[in-house]
């Protein structure tokens, strides 16, 4: 399994990944998952993959192959961010009719899906989910951020922290790797390297990207800066109050009022 996400606000946007993939508890390697395909000064493209990693690699290469080969409607031909989303889809969808038959007679999981954010030269930045099947999804104001992989864990923070109009894109990176952090606590599937680019709105080029490896000083400052703030956090909570005051006479919830005898 594997853990992307990307963050898009009024500055500009920031995309994340994991580094871990496995094929089985004994066979557990590090793939590249956060790629970036920009042209500086014109285009600023990043992408993150998750799922089968045949499919996304093999649907990488034939987008490579027609940037190469200058095919018609290649990836540098088009003209908007919808448009790039739409051709991952196509190229999905390809590498999935192709595959998917032999595959599925192993039981091997086909799935794939792709996390495209950026911005063109005359269009505002903007971010995108390709799901196995070819569709996209966009981001919104009202839930400015995308999850592919192992979503539910670093999803919570994501929620309370993250808002289009005035979250500055420093600390929608801290929130990118703290619901990464989140997620590798609680799931062993999803691990370091960690990845991360972040883009200013504006400025055609990539200007922030940082690698973070297991044990490295800032992410171990990070997760026992935020554990220690959740457990002050915790005690300051107001206490329960329960129903078994003895000047009350409480409502039993537990019985089995509603299963017949």
């Amino acid at each position: 399994m594997t853990y992307c996400l990307g963050i898009i606000t009024r500055y500009g946007l920031v995309m994340a990944a994991d580094s871990r993939t496995n094929a089985g508890v004994d066979y557990v390697s590090t793939a590249q998952k956060l790629f970036d395909l920009s042209q500086p000064g014109e285009r600023v493209l990043l992408v993150c993959t998750a799922g089968n990693l045949s499919m996304t690699q093999s649907v990488l290469t034939l987008m490579q192959r027609d940037r190469k080969a200058e095919v018609t409607g290649n990836l540098n031909e088009l003209t908007t961010m919808y448009d790039i989303a739409n051709y991952f889809g196509e190229k999905t969808r390809q590498v999935l009719d192709k595959h998917q038959k032999w595959l599925k007679k192993d039981n091997i999981s086909v799935n794939c899906s792709f996390l495209i954010g950026g911005q063109l030269r005359g269009e505002v930045p903007e971010m995108y989910m390709v799901y196995s099947q070819g569709n996209i999804l966009r981001t919104t104001r009202e839930t400015p951020y995308l999850q592919i992989g192992e979503i539910k864990y670093g999803k919570p923070i994501l929620d309370r922290t993250i808002h289009y109009e005035d979250t500055s894109l420093d600390v929608a990176a801290k929130c990118a790797l703290l619901s990464l952090d989140s997620t590798m606590k609680s799931n062993i599937s999803v691990g370091p390297p960690i990845t991360m680019a972040m883009y200013k709105t504006d400025t055609f080029e990539v200007g922030y990207r940082l690698k973070l490896e297991r044990g490295d000083p800032y992410l171990l400052r990070l997760r026992k800066s935020w554990e220690t703030s959740l457990r002050q956090a915790f005690k300051k909570l107001p206490d329960l109050s329960w129903d078994n005051s003895e000047d009350l006479d409480p409502e039993n919830y537990l019985v089995m009022t509603d299963i017949l005898p």
